[in-house]
Formats: structure tokens, C-alpha cells, sequence
């Protein structure tokens, strides 16, 4: 069968992946092209085009690069019309899938969705959409559910989170073979997760770099993303004590002993790695305006949104700055804060369920195209 999947980030790229290898294994002779990044090109098939060249953070940033967007939109439905997939896979990423979506239903094309669009967060008037659209709903949050179904009388599958099988299939390291590897001191390490958007890296990176000095018994590691490349990262290695590690994210988390993380699936990622962390969160002032009178969550981050309550410390906007990120990194790197977070990061993974999320959301897609 023909599969057509579009992932438009780093995370989507990670689930993309690791879907598309469930997929092989029951249909080893799938056929798939799809929209990505390197790992999804790892597993095979044929990468239409990379997701670096389709992120843009905030509302300022998406309608600065409005016709870049149409352009990429415009080729996609030429690319899936050359292709008559028997389904499209859409991996969050929503403004840009829920308008190839639209457009394939009237076509006839299948649609499926694997990690629903976020519309609890905002939006949520494009449940209308979904209903209209969308012929399968996988979801991978437990809150999930309740909402589409009970809410919006939706039928959706909670499959359970994919990050459980992406953690515990990776190949383990130890501190003394990654600091080995990585030419890095034999120091506790305190991770910087700056984000993957050279526009949100630019943004975080230099107040998560502020407190270097504050803590030298430490050692600080930066994850470089994967669609960036080392000398964009080199114009913030100003500081002693600081190092770089490029595309090892999990192997360096893994390792870690605290974290200061941008919002995003890093805060769920860090916390499956039973790190403390701190997250961060800076956005363009217009867009950050424009953000604050639309959602209404309590939360920023995945780990206090699932746990409903604040398991992490959020510091957003102006919060986010020298004097509060140093007081909030002690507490977490010692003492009774530290504890409870480890506790309630239990409690969370226990939340998303167990593993196999990928195998079971492969067994649900190509049965559903099986029925048509």
C-alpha cells in the first residue's frame, strides 16, 4: 500500500520515524513519501521536504513567511496527486495539514491523524473541521480522549505516547562514555534545550547561558538541534564551563542531572528521562500578546498540563530572567524539590500508558485503509 505522511517538526520527525518503521514491519512492501527530517529519510522512502524549511514560531513569524507557507502548500498537493496515496498520515503540525486535509476529503483521499492538533490549547473551533475532514483520530495524551469524546462526541484511539517507545528502544549510554565521546569535564551536567527554530533558539539560548557563572561546580550542555548546524550555535559559546553536543538530545538527557528546557515536547521528553527541569518560555512580544488572549490553559508545559498542577516551574515571558533562573535551578538541583519532582514523574509516565504506541497506531491505520 501507498502511505503519504506529513511531519512538519522535530517531534513529528521522531514519531514519523518510528510509525513508519511499525509500518514496514506489517506492510514490508509500503511504499511511502513523506514530508520530514532525517530520521524519518533514516528508515527509508522518499523525503519530499525536510521540516527545517517549513518552521515558523508565532503568529508574526507565519504571516511574515505567508507566501513561503501557500508555495509549500501548493507543492504538497501536486506531490500527493502524482503520488494516489492510499491514505495521508498528518503528524500534528496543523496549520499546515488541516488545509491539505480540506482539500484531499474532497477528493475522496483518505485522512488520518496521528498526535492530534493541540485545539484543547486553542483553536478549538476547528473541531469542526476534524469532524468534517479527518476519518481517524489517534491521540497520545490521556486528557485527550475525554475531550474529543465526551466534549465534541468525536470517537478517537488513545494509543498511548510514542516518546515511551522512542526512549526505551534507544541505545543506552553511561556519563563516563558520553563525557568520554563528547570531550566534556567529569562535572554533574546541567542541560540547555533551547528548541529547534533558529528563531526560538536566538531567543532562549542566551538567557538560559546568564547563569553559567553561578554554578561552576557544573558543567553546561547545549543540544544542538539536527536542522541546525554547528556554526549557527557558535556565536553563543562566549562563556567558559559551556559546551556543545550536536543531534544527541537523548543520550545527553540520559545523563543529565537537571535541565532548563524551551516549552514543548522537550519538557515531556526531559521528564521521561527522570530529569528536573526548569521551563522557558520567551516569545515574539506581538505574538506572545496575541498567544495570552487566545489560550486559556493553566499550563505551558506538557508534564503540569498532563499532571494538571504544577509539577515543574514555568517561567514565561518576563519571568524568564537571570535572577529568577538561578534561584529555581538550586532548588532543583538538591533537596525536597528535587525529590518531588522525581516522584511525580513516575505518576506522569504511568499516565501515558505503556508501550507500543507506534505499533498499535500502524495495526489502526493500515486496518482502516483495509475497510475502505
Amino acid at each position: 500500500m501507498k502511505y503519504y505522511i506529513i511531519a512538519g517538526e522535530a517531534s513529528g520527525d521522531l514519531h514519523g520515524s518510528n510509525l513508519m518503521k511499525a509500518i514496514l514491519v506489517k506492510d514490508p512492501t509500503a511504499e511511502i513519501r513523506f514530508w520530514g527530517g532525517d530520521l524519518m529519510q533514516n528508515v527509508g522512502g522518499t523525503l519530499v521536504k525536510h521540516y527545517r524549511d517549513l518552521a515558523f514560531m508565532g503568529f508574526a513569524e507565519v504571516i511574515m513567511n505567508l507566501r513561503t507557507i501557500l508555495g509549500n502548500i501548493s507543492v504538497c498537493k501536486k506531490d500527493i496527486l502524482q503520488f494516489q496515496p492510499d491514505t495521508l498520515i498528518y503528524i500534528d503540525y496543523p496549520g499546515f495539514n488541516m488545509r491539505i486535509a480540506k482539500w484531499a476529503k474532497k477528493l475522496g483521499i483518505q485522512n488520518q491523524y496521528y498526535i492530534s492538533p493541540q485545539i484543547w490549547a486553542w483553536k478549538e473551533n476547528r473541531i469542526k473541521e476534524i469532524k468534517r475532514d479527518v476519518d481517524k483520530m489517534y491521540v497520545i495524551l490521556p486528557f485527550e480522549k475525554d475531550f474529543y469524546e465526551k466534549k465534541h462526541n468525536f470517537p478517537v484511539e488513545f494509543v498511548g505516547h510514542p516518546l515511551i517507545d522512542a526512549i526505551s528502544n534507544r541505545e543506552k549510554t553511561t556519563f563516563e562514555k558520553f563525557t568520554a565521546e563528547n570531550k566534556l569535564s567529569q562535572k554533574p551536567i546541567i542541560a540547555l534545550l533551547p528548541g529547534s527554530r533558529k528563531q526560538e533558539i536566538e531567543k532562549m539560548l542566551s538567557i538560559m547561558l546568564s547563569v553559567v557563572d553561578k554554578f561552576s561546580e557544573y558543567q553546561f550542555v547545549i543540544a544542538g538541534a539536527p536542522s541546525q548546524d554547528y556554526e549557527f550555535y557558535k556565536q553563543f559559546l562566549t562563556t567558559e564551563n559551556v559546551n556543545f553536543v550536536s543531534n544527541k538530545t537523548y543520550d545527553l538527557l540520559s545523563v543529565s542531572h537537571a535541565a532548563l528546557v524551551t516549552s514543548g515536547t522537550a519538557t515531556l521528553e526531559t521528564a521521561l528521562f527522570k530529569v528536573p527541569q526548569i521551563v522557558c518560555y520567551k516569545a515574539n512580544r506581538i505574538s506572545y500578546e496575541i498567544a495570552k488572549r487566545i489560550i486559556t490553559l493553566k499550563f505551558i508545559s506538557l508534564v503540569n498540563l498532563i499532571m494538571d498542577k504544577e509539577v515543574v516551574k514555568e517561567l514565561i515571558q518576563k519571568e524568564l530572567n537571570t535572577k529568577n533562573l538561578e534561584v529555581e535551578l538550586n532548588k532543583i538541583i538538591s533537596g525536597n524539590q528535587r525529590e518531588e519532582i522525581l516522584s511525580q514523574y513516575t505518576i506522569l509516565e504511568q499516565k501515558l500508558g505503556g508501550k507500543g504506541a507506534s505499533s498499535k497506531t500502524a495495526n489502526l491505520i493500515i486496518n482502516t485503509i483495509k475497510k475502505n
